[in-house]
């Protein structure tokens, strides 16, 4: 992105890992006045580099012990049964993130359960009855190695 520099990539950079610092505490941080701080702040929100500020959560402290990345694969592909299909995901809750992709599955879920009875549920009540889904293939996390919502900003400012 053009529209960012240096200071403004350090400053989001600051937000991803504390969204709760003060224009004061991010000022003294990136070494600038409080108003330029503001300023800068404001023209990112305005932007649309910053989306919002949300708490991360630990989903197993809250007792989502299973996380499934689930392929699907449509034989429908016209335009009702997919706004249908994204109509869908989108109102569930269970499904963490969405992604149209390439490849053999026309679609990449990621869907949060309590337990296995529970993801089975899911999956016999919302998936089975998406509309023009023929496949349907779950992998189940065993262990989460890294998850993490932060960008590498400061690398793709350079690029």
């Amino acid at each position: 992105m053009d529209q960012l520099d240096k200071v403004d990539a350090k400053l989001v950079a600051h937000l991803q890992i504390d969204g709760r610092l003060s224009i004061a505490k991010l000022a003294e941080r990136l070494s600038i006045s409080e108003a330029t701080c503001w300023r800068r702040h404001k023209r990112l929100e305005e932007l649309g580099v910053i989306e919002g500020y949300q708490a991360t959560l630990n989903r197993r402290a809250l007792g989502g012990s299973v996380l499934a990345f689930v392929q699907i694969t449509c034989t429908q592909h016209d335009e009702a049964a997919t706004a249908e299909f994204e109509r869908i995901i989108q109102a569930s809750s269970r499904v963490l993130s969405c992604h149209n992709t390439t490849g053999e599955a026309d679609f990449l879920l990621q869907v949060i359960a309590r337990d296995l009875d529970d993801y089975s549920g899911f999956v016999e009540q919302v998936l089975r009855r998406l509309p023009g889904v023929s496949s349907i293939r779950s992998n189940l996390s065993l262990r989460e190695v890294k998850a993490t919502q932060q960008l590498p900003v400061e690398e793709l400012s350079r690029m």
